[in-house]
């Protein structure tokens, strides 16, 4: 694996994160949220902001649920 690689982090439509490669076109369905680096800048920053695994479908339904 090259160390000297770049990345960036991404996010779904589910608030979901991934790391890819920044020379690589991003993926369909993913959106970059402007966050670039090496891999460990890259996942310090994932490990940051996502603070809840759970997909926003997810979380919309439970909060539904918890205030009806």
């Amino acid at each position: 694996m090259d160390d000297n690689a770049r990345y960036q982090v991404l996010r779904n439509d589910e608030d979901q994160y991934s790391l890819w490669l920044a020379d690589l076109e991003v993926p369909a369905g993913w959106h970059p949220v402007g966050k670039e680096g090496t891999k460990d800048e890259c996942s310090a920053y994932v490990d940051e902001v996502w603070t809840d695994m759970r997909p926003r479908s997810l979380r919309e339904r439970m909060d539904s649920a918890a205030q009806s």
